[in-house]
Formats: structure tokens, C-alpha cells, sequence
């Protein structure tokens, strides 16, 4: 009598996926777990941030109309915080590539966005013990939620939205320029986007050209939506974007994750072809 061999069931793709993706987010995680520096690096600069804007800038600041400078601040620094999530997954992404990581992980039979996606989500969870932290320092230094829960677990919803959508950002750009070095050096060109924003100074003194450029930025559109949902100072001006700040900044993230979501699964399942 014959006997049929036994085939181990294959998982299905949703189930690979999710396998993947918790496989690929631990890893992340053990990094930070076994590189101290770095999450001490990551929940460090916060603290400076407010120091250094607050009190040292901050004291020659005025907000039009009034407020408190450093409850103006504090969405810009939030934001900021949101807006970094490019930089690390860049230089990861570039790493992984010029070390042949990206290479053998295409060889296995694992899911292509479940690898990505581990990746973003341990980023998202150290970006909420960040922001977490410096939500405290804020609280210490004066600054205060003033629209009550709802609204400010709506401004950290948003946050992470934005932090989470900047992954992949990060990553898509880390994949395309393919070395850890040149992923480094792209943070001149990262740095003047971030900082032609209303984070940390009204846009209103600035000349016609840039203003138009910092009220359009996507990190604007966030800055001036969680000032709204903390009930901080904020300077909005008659720009567009800055009157329907919420709705443009779910519109940004929306466009920019369905764009470079796609675009970063494709550059790495097509790596090196």
C-alpha cells in the first residue's frame, strides 16, 4: 500500500505577512536593545530641543497676538520629532543595502512588505516613548494640552501618522541611494525643508516666496494642526493649508504614504535588476 508523503502546510500570505513583519520589527528592536547609545541619543535630544529653543531662543521670541513662546513651541518640537523618522530608516535602508542584508533577505521566501513594515512599526513604537518624554519636559516647562484629552490623543494620533508616513519616506530614499554615507549627507538636503516650516518661528515675518513655501510644507500643515488641538498660541496667518490644517495634513500623509509605500516594496523586491 502506497503512503503519501506529508507536506507541511504552506502559510498563507496574510500569514507570512504578519509573520514577517513581527520578525522584521524585532530585529529593530533588539538593535536599539544591544546599541544604548543610540536610544540614549533618540531620548536626549528632546530634552535639548527644549532647552535650547525654549529658553535660550525662546527668550527673545514673541508670538503675534500673544502666548506663551514655549506653548508654541511645543507642537513645532513634537512635529520635528515626527518629521526625524526619515533620517534613521534612510541610513538603515542604505546600510542594509551596501552590507548585502537587502540581498539575502530577497533570496528567502518572505514577504517584501512585511519586511518593510517590521521596520516602520519598531520606528513608530521608539517614537512614541520620544514623544512620550517629551511631552514631559514640556509639561515642566510650562507647556500645557488645553483642549482637553480627546483632542490631544487626537494631535499624537496625528504625530505618529506622520512619523509613520516619514518611514517610509526614509526608506524609500535609503533603498534608492543604496550606500550609508551618501544616506548620511542627505540630511543637508533634509534639514532646510524641516526648518522652512512655522515649527519654530511664525511664518508671517517671513519674505512672500518662502512664506507661501512654509505654509504649503506638509510638516506646517502638522504644526499648525496640533497647535489647534492643544489650544496652544499659534500664528496661523490666511494661508489655505493653515486654515484647514488637520484636513491638509491627513491629505499629505495620505498622498505621500500611497506613493512611497508602493515605491519602496517595488525598489526592494527589484534591488540590484
Amino acid at each position: 500500500m502506497a503512503v503519501a508523503a506529508y507536506a507541511p502546510a504552506r502559510p498563507s500570505t496574510v500569514g507570512r505577512l504578519v509573520s514577517d513583519t513581527w520578525t522584521s520589527m524585532l530585529r529593530v528592536l533588539l538593535n536599539y536593545r544591544h546599541s544604548p547609545g543610540l536610544l540614549a541619543a533618540s531620548l536626549g535630544v528632546p530634552v535639548i530641543m527644549v532647552v535650547v529653543f525654549g529658553y535660550v531662543f525662546g527668550s527673545a521670541m514673541q508670538v503675534p497676538g500673544g502666548g506663551d513662546y514655549r506653548e508654541f513651541l511645543m507642537p513645532g518640537l513634537f512635529a520635528m520629532v515626527a518629521t526625524n523618522g526619515i533620517m534613521p530608516t534612510m541610513v538603515g535602508a542604505a546600510r542594509d543595502v551596501g552590507r548585502g542584508v537587502t540581498d539575502r533577505l530577497r533570496s528567502m521566501p518572505v514577504s517584501r512588505t512585511g519586511l518593510l513594515l517590521g521596520q516602520t512599526l519598531a520606528d513608530l513604537l521608539v517614537s512614541v516613548v520620544v514623544l512620550a518624554l517629551l511631552a514631559l519636559v514640556g509639561l515642566a516647562a510650562g507647556w500645557r494640552a488645553r483642549h482637553g484629552l480627546a483632542d490631544a490623543a487626537g494631535a499624537f494620533a496625528l504625530l505618529l501618522l506622520f512619523r509613520f508616513v516619514m518611514t517610509w519616506v526614509g526608506t524609500l530614499l535609503g533603498l534608492a541611494v543604496g550606500k550609508e554615507e551618501a544616506a548620511g549627507q542627505l540630511s543637508v538636503v533634509v534639514f532646510p525643508v524641516a526648518m522652512v516650516t512655522n515649527a519654530y518661528v511664525p511664518t508671517g515675518g517671513m519674505p512672500g516666496w518662502l512664506r507661501l513655501v512654509a505654509d504649503w510644507n506638509p510638516i506646517s500643515s502638522v504644526v499648525q494642526a496640533c497647535r489647534e488641538l492643544f489650544g496652544n498660541p499659534s500664528a496661523a496667518g490666511s494661508a489655505w493649508p493653515m486654515q484647514h490644517a488637520a484636513l491638509v495634513a491627513v491629505l499629505w500623509s495620505a498622498v505621500l504614504l500611497a506613493l512611497c509605500m508602493p515605491l519602496a516594496v517595488r525598489k526592494f523586491a527589484t534591488h540590484g535588476r
